[in-house]
Order: C-alpha cells, then structure tokens, then sequence
C-alpha cells in the first residue's frame, strides 16, 4: 500500500467523521428547539391552570403540579418512579391532562407522540383549564 493509498483511506475516514458530527450536531439542535418548544408551551399550560409558569421548568415540581392538573392529587407523581409503572402513568397523563382541558381522547393521542406540538397548542390555543374531575 502506497503512501497516497493511505493518504487517501485517512482523507476518506475524516470526511465520514465530518458528516457524522455534522449529523450529531443537527440532531442536537433540532432536539434542543423541539425542548424549548415544548417548555413554552408547558409554561402556557401552567398558567392557564392556575400554577406559576416558572413552575413548568422546575424538575419534579413540574411533574407534581402536571399530575395535580390531571388528578387532582399530585402527590401521584411518585408513581413515576416505578419502574414499568411509570410508563403506564405517562400515558394515562396525557389523556387526562388533555381531559381536565376539556378535549378529547385523540387529543391525548397527540400529547403521548408528538408533545411539543400538543402542548404549544393546548397552551396557546382556545382550551380552557376545567379540572381534572369534570
């Protein structure tokens, strides 16, 4: 193997390594918008329900006042912490969470797939907060 030979695998081998940071780095980016997209939205929702809007940026507490929103208990948040369990309770607080704004099931359909959509929405849209027993 001759010294272009080489020359030309390392030039080839640091192209590749170029494009995949370039990838990491637009993957992070997008990953970043699509957070502060749906912390916004979160923020709307908070005050729309009554909590303080820095609440939603708060770990845990964002998750309490999320689940006393939907529940009326947020203290069932700590279930949250159980493993398999805390699958089945993100998905149950979706769908209640779009119910204590008075929307439908397919509403909390969105909110479980494509939250940082469904929360701007139901934060700067027309929903209002009715409870979590209406």
């Amino acid at each position: 193997m001759s010294y272009s030979d080489v020359d030309m695998l390392y030039n080839a081998a640091a192209g590749g390594a170029a494009v995949g940071a370039a990838a990491a780095g637009i993957y992070f980016l997008v990953g970043l918008a699509m957070l502060v997209v749906s912390l916004i939205g979160m923020w709307k929702v908070f005050v729309k329900a009554g909590k303080p809007g820095w609440g939603a940026i708060v770990p845990f507490y964002n998750l309490y006042c999320m689940f006393e929103m939907s529940f009326g208990n947020g203290w069932l948040f700590l279930l949250t912490f159980v493993p398999c369990v805390n699958a089945i309770m993100a998905i149950i607080l979706c769908f209640k969470l779009a119910k204590a704004f008075g929307q439908e099931w397919y509403f909390g359909l969105g909110l479980l797939f494509f939250n940082f959509i469904f929360m701007m929405i139901l934060g700067f849209g027309n929903a209002e907060y009715v409870g979590p027993n209406n």
